[in-house]
């Protein structure tokens, strides 16, 4: 468990404090919790392992020249680069500039070439289990087909085509085709409205819209046409054809002259089709990570930089061997770790994968290991929400089934608590495997900080130390280092291959948003501590930090202790305002299901007990004044918790935008529960 800081001293009452918090430093994070468990390399996992600790000292003394080594190592070039990094036009840096390539020759055609073919790219999984298997060759030939459908409607190198589809195999066929084009692919998530779908599309002016009649979610078919529709109707000028997917047989509206079946586009078109070579620093792909309001912030990724790091951290961070690991990550394309991590990162090595279309409790809850077992998957690589959904479902789930060919773990998307790391090693992956926390952004294009399998001695909720050939630091205010111990906001101080390039048609704003905080330094947004070794913990982001009587508090560290509690499956925080403290803690918990079955629901029965554990675990000061009992949080489609709508709730505030969770009739639960009155201030 999550240990208290030694002897915490006493905290004075809030009228006490200066308003600094009693702090004289310039500025950053309160590091409330520790953390001593330690998981040392298995000696002979680390005697096969990809990584070696001499990789550090390596890159150190020459990141251009890492890189460029990797960059020759890992991809196939049409045109060999003679530089590696360019920093004229500082933040916009260029990677490999006159180096030429295609990303589909590398991530399929290469593999064919050098008699691989018949390796199997693909294990596809529908939620109602149908399956399909997509081998090199397979894959080669599709893309191929889409490519030339594609261009038969009009799409060229440098165009933009809007994706729009459901987890199944034509999604990863459309990106890579699309790449073999040249022509840059903007995926959209499938759970985002007709408006956010508008504004993508008119920001990057797609040429095509590619979507599916829909897909299946919890057992039922859901429609993905009719938002393309309402979204065209908006007005997109530059959209001349929908290419439709047939996926559930679902009917649908039909727009002659505009709409075309895939299976008839595609089918008929040539399987012969040549990759069109471009410049490293061609753009690749356009990902929005803005909401539905607003302008939409288009974040783009250039070729060569973004799949050499792609490949060489999908290698490395998750130790793969191509010829015989089964690699699953449960992302969905939507996202970033969808496009490095499902499409890009396995193909360009050579991986076979399983990509299942579906939710991990449709069926039943034990989908997701019913699908390890069936397939053999050596890696898993999900995010800390499921994990702890998995958690508060029972360890007797997973038991059910033949988990042992796991070898590597990982975790993504936002920080793990340790509890939620220690109970993933122990229950999936059998008290024996590395557990990799990575952190990385849809803006890093790739994982940025995270152990190494087989080299790092692994600490329970802290992704360690920036890779080789990675710099990354935690500073104060003023940009200064943080001193082990303490915390503050996480830059990346050296440029990476896989960087972003830019937001999509406005640099300015990519210059404002990410480069002006600290002069020279990327900002990541996020905040972080070091602790005593100097290894970096994620604290989320600055925008959900805390400040309770001067005391600059992370959310993180607080659900980390909640999660402790052998009651607490999940766990939320927020700051609310205080007429006293300025802002006090809130949390919301969801109860594993043990407990559930002894306490009930009683938030009486709970309250008193969280509050004195958070109390015990990290300080006084981080006890919250209310701790609410609920079904569930408010959750996007890809597992992040939305923290600003229980901001809302818990200041009594008219609930925001809550158009992109999974499900919004949870908000109508958690507003209930707080009209429950809060304890007296002890």
């Amino acid at each position: 468990m999550t240990e208290p800081s030694p002897t915490p001293a006493p905290v004075p009452p809030a009228e006490a404090l200066p308003a600094d918090g009693g702090r004289a430093d310039h500025g950053g994070l309160e590091n409330l919790s520790t953390e001593d468990r330690r998981f040392p390399p298995d000696a002979d996992f680390a005697a096969q392992a990809n990584a070696h600790a001499d990789l550090y000292a390596w890159a150190a003394a020459d990141r251009p020249g890492f890189w460029a080594d990797q960059a020759r190592e890992l991809l196939s070039w049409s045109t060999p680069f003679t530089q590696t990094l360019d920093t004229s036009d500082a933040p916009f840096f260029r990677w490999f500039a006159d180096g030429r390539l295609n990303a589909t020759y590398n991530a399929v055609d290469r593999h064919v070439e050098a008699g691989r073919g018949d390796r199997v790219a693909i294990h596809f999984e529908g939620e109602g289990g149908d399956t399909r298997t997509l081998t090199y060759a397979d894959l080669q030939r599709e893309t191929s087909k889409a490519a030339n459908a594609l261009a038969a409607l009009g799409v060229r190198t440098g165009d933009r085509v809007a994706v729009y589809l459901p987890m199944i195999p034509e999604a990863i066929v459309t990106m890579l085709a699309c790449a073999r084009l040249g022509a840059a692919h903007s995926v959209v998530f499938g759970g985002f409205s007709a408006e956010a779908l508008s504004s993508r599309i008119l920001d990057a002016e797609a040429k095509v819209v590619v979507t599916a009649d829909g897909g299946f979610r919890r057992g039922a078919p859901s429609a993905l046409k009719p938002a393309v529709d309402e979204a065209l109707a908006k007005g997109a000028p530059s959209v001349a054809h929908v290419l439709v997917v047939r996926r559930t047989g679902q009917p649908v509206e039909w727009t002659q002259g505009r709409d075309v079946w895939w299976h008839d586009a595609v089918e008929a078109a040539s399987a012969q089709h040549e990759p069109v070579e471009v410049d490293a620093e061609h753009p690749l792909f356009i990902l929005y990570t803005s909401g539905t309001t607003g302008k939409p912030k288009g974040i783009f990724h250039t070729t060569g930089g973004y799949l050499t790091q792609a490949a060489w951290t999908h290698l490395n961070v998750f130790d793969l061997k191509p010829e015989t690991d089964v690699y699953w990550c449960t992302a969905d394309v939507g996202w970033i770790t969808g496009h490095t991590y499902v499409v890009y990162g396995p193909l360009v090595n050579g991986a076979t994968q399983v990509v299942y279309e579906g939710t991990p409790d449709t069926p039943h809850k034990g989908r997701w290991w019913e699908i390890v077992a069936k397939y053999g998957v050596t890696i898993l690589y999900t995010a800390p929400t499921a994990i702890r959904t998995c958690m508060k479902w029972g360890d007797a789930i997973p038991a059910a089934h033949d988990l042992s060919s796991l070898r590597v773990l990982g975790s993504v998307g936002e920080p793990i608590n340790p509890e939620a790391w220690t109970w993933y090693r122990r229950v999936i992956g059998g008290d024996r495997t590395p557990v990799v926390d990575t952190w990385w952004q849809t803006e890093t294009g790739a994982i940025m900080i995270s152990p190494l399998p087989g080299v790092t001695t692994a600490k329970p909720g802290s992704a360690q130390v920036p890779l080789p050939g990675i710099a990354a630091d935690v500073v104060d205010d003023t940009a200064q280092p943080v001193p082990n111990g303490s915390g503050g906001y996480l830059v990346v101080t050296e440029p990476w291959p896989s960087m972003l390039r830019g937001i999509w048609g406005d640099p300015q704003r990519y210059a404002d948003t990410y480069w002006s905080r600290f002069r020279g330094l990327y900002f990541a947004g996020d905040g972080a501590k070091k602790d005593a070794d100097g290894d970096v913990w994620l604290l989320g982001r600055v925008d959900d930090v805390m400040n309770v009587s001067g005391h600059r508090l992370s959310t993180t560290e607080i659900e980390s202790a909640l999660v402790s509690h052998t009651w607490v499956a999940e766990a939320a925080v927020v700051g609310a305002s205080d007429d006293t403290t300025g802002q006090a803690v809130v949390a919301f918990v969801i109860l594993r299901q043990d407990a559930l079955e002894v306490l009930g629901t009683d938030p009486d029965a709970v309250q008193q007990t969280l509050r004195d554990h958070v109390a015990k675990e990290i300080g006084p000061i981080a006890k919250p004044r209310q701790v609410l009992v609920v079904p569930e949080l408010p959750k996007t489609r890809s597992g992040k918790i939305m923290r600003r709508l229980l901001r809302d709730v818990a200041e009594h505030r008219t609930v925001g935008d809550a158009t992109t969770l999974a499900d919004a009739s949870v908000m109508d639960l958690i507003a209930q529960g707080l009209q429950r009155p809060a304890p007296s201030a002890d």
